[in-house]
């Protein structure tokens, strides 16, 4: 047992005092992870710092790291290193760009949702024209805390039919409630949507 203990450490020794490039023709020759595992040890600060200043959350930083290390097992083999400091930091600045363009997206996406409901319920009543001076902008947020208040019936046929479009009998095939539930659970929804937000 001592042997093998000593002998794994004489393993992890060598394997630091290998330049970066040894390490990675290692690991493309041969499925050892040690490799690998000594690659991430010299650069997780790195790759974390870049994270950081690009998603600006800690937590999110700290995952981001497990994945651009995790998709370095198939990209290491796919890809010519020269400069593995120079290049992690592009994949990690790269990895971090694209979360950061899915979640504008995402945003877009919701942002539209919420606004063909204003659009949809709201507008016609005047609403954001005339109470309280309310802005469009204002009213999103507002609308979207009106939408955690609705029951399960109201919120899922109102997502149906607004995020997904739609139409009735699709949304009662979905559900399966009934066609004149949905039309009944749809109808409820708009008017407490509207309600709570003529109180606001």
């Amino acid at each position: 047992m001592f042997l093998k203990i000593k002998f794994r450490s004489n393993k992890e020794n060598d394997l630091k005092s290998l330049p970066d490039e040894d390490l990675i023709r290692f690991y493309r020759s041969t499925p050892n992870n040690l490799y690998l595992t000594e690659l991430f040890d010299r650069y997780t600060h790195l790759v974390f710092g870049v994270c950081l200043k690009y998603l600006r959350d800690e937590e999110e930083s700290k995952d981001a790291v497990l994945q651009i290390f995790e998709n370095l097992m198939t990209s290491l083999h796919k890809q010519e290193v020269v400069n593995f400091k120079s290049w992690i930091y592009k994949v990690s600045k790269n990895h971090c760009l694209m979360s950061l363009r899915k979640l504008k997206s995402m945003e877009k996406v919701k942002m539209e949702y919420f606004e063909s409901i204003r659009q949809e319920i709201m507008e016609s009543e005047g609403i954001f024209h005339h109470n309280n001076g309310l802005e469009i902008e204002e009213s999103i947020p507002l609308l979207q805390k009106a939408m955690e208040k609705l029951n399960e019936e109201q919120r899922k046929c109102i997502e149906l039919i607004y995020l997904q479009d739609k139409s009735y009998q699709e949304v009662a095939i979905i559900t399966g409630y009934s066609l004149k539930q949905v039309k009944s659970y749809t109808q409820n929804g708009k008017r407490n949507l509207k309600n709570y937000l003529e109180t606001k």
